[in-house]
Order: structure tokens, then sequence, then C-alpha cells
């Protein structure tokens, strides 16, 4: 099955605010998010936003996934450093390759870059994948908090 990387438009804000919706309900990721968060995540990745940047995965020109990207410079590795915020395919597409067609076109687009993630450990699945592709787990708690 053929499959497209392509930039996220504003055109496709609705398809994908439904997907990150599931996303967001399920135990992949540890919050719920909001509709107001969805909705500044997707305009930063169609606006003139230099942090984040949005991709929609197609087949057939039907939307079966997305991806997000956010920018930062990492002191503790001394480099520009591209966050792979989300990553979601529909149900019925997983395991086709896009994921690892994903990572392999950040890296791709950005070859100097070091490449973060973050997992929930239930998420074995997907850990497998970024595994494949090249993750290691770093072994200390991020933390944060809010202003």
């Amino acid at each position: 099955m053929s499959y497209t990387i392509r930039r996220m438009t504003a055109a496709d804000t609705e398809a994908v605010i439904a997907m990150m919706r599931t996303f967001y309900a399920s135990p992949a990721v540890f919050t719920n998010g909001s509709e107001e968060i969805f909705q500044n995540d997707v305009a930063a990745c169609v606006g003139d936003s230099p942090y984040a940047e949005g991709y929609i995965f197609e087949i057939e020109e039907r939307i079966v996934g997305y991806g997000m990207l956010a920018k930062s410079f990492s002191t503790e590795f001394g480099k520009p450093c591209i966050w792979i915020e989300d990553l979601y395919l529909l149900p019925d597409y997983r395991g086709l390759g896009i994921g690892s067609a994903f990572f392999k076109h950040v890296e791709n687009s950005y070859p100097y870059h070091l490449l973060r993630l973050e997992v929930e450990e239930e998420n074995e699945r997907a850990i497998q994948v970024y595994k494949k592709n090249g993750f290691d787990a770093l072994p200390y708690m991020e933390m944060k908090k809010h202003s």
C-alpha cells in the first residue's frame, strides 16, 4: 500500500483534531489535552510558528494519521533538537511502516539534530517501533511547571 507524508495545512484541521481527541484519550498519552490545546497545536503547525511543524499521512488521499514536531535546543547534548510530539495512525493503518517512514523523513529533514520523544511505559508496541528506529531510553524522569 502506497502512502504519502506531507505538511499539514489549515484544511486538515478538523481531521487532525478528531484524531487528537482519540489519541489524547488513549493510554498512550499521559494527559487528556483539551479543545483549546488541540486548536492551538494545529494552528501552530499550519501557521508561521518557528517552533512547530505538522505532517499528514495519507493513503489514496485519505488522511490516516498525523505527526507533530517541536523545535528546541538541547544544552544537554549541545545541538538543536526535534521533539516528535505526536505520532498517531488510525488503527487499521498501523504496522504498515508509515511511522518508520516518518522517522526517516524527520532524520532526512533535520540531519544534524537530536531527535527526542516521550512514550508511556505501557505503550509496548510503540516502544518497539521506536527502538527499531534507533531510539534509546533515557534513565530519568521529566518534570514540568505550568505558568
